[in-house]
């Protein structure tokens, strides 16, 4: 790791960045899924859904740029391969064909609920830290992906 002078000690920095590497691979898998998703769903709901899921996507794929330049910002590299991705990610992302319309709304609220629950380990760390940037990252994380698990809740009611 280079020298920096931002506050934060290298030990600090590294598990930090750890946790946004965790979160950086769970939102990769997520994204990947619900990219996924939003090509091969059908159904009645298709239109909603189509539209529903290229909104998520979209969203992801910006933070993914966000998390990652964030663990670059602490002096750590981001994961550079699918296969350091997945090893990192604790979301399934094993559909060998695509599920119904309702699995695929009932995956993507699963994958949401597991990334807000180790984005909030991620906000402990970083706060423990005293990393606010990190902790922002985590927070603003953490209220997107509980948004998104409560629409795509309210579609399974």
């Amino acid at each position: 790791m280079n020298s920096l002078n931002i506050g934060l000690d290298e030990n600090v920095r590294t598990s930090v960045a750890a946790s946004l590497n965790a979160t950086l691979a769970d939102t990769y898998a997520l994204y990947m899924k619900t990219h996924a998703y939003h090509w091969n769903v059908t159904g009645p709901q298709f239109h909603t859904l189509h539209i529903m899921f290229e909104e998520q996507y979209r969203e992801m794929w910006t933070a993914l740029d966000e998390i990652a330049e964030r663990v670059r910002a602490l002096g750590v590299f981001a994961p550079s391969s699918g296969k350091a991705l997945s090893e990192l990610s604790a979301i399934d992302n094993a559909d060998e064909t695509p599920p119904s319309a309702t699995t695929m709304i009932e995956n993507l609220l699963d994958g949401h609920e597991t990334l807000v629950r180790r984005a909030r380990e991620g906000l402990s760390t970083a706060e423990e830290a005293g990393d606010a940037a990190s902790a922002d990252l985590f927070t603003i994380r953490i209220q997107t992906h509980e948004k998104t698990a409560w629409m795509l809740r309210s579609l399974t009611q």
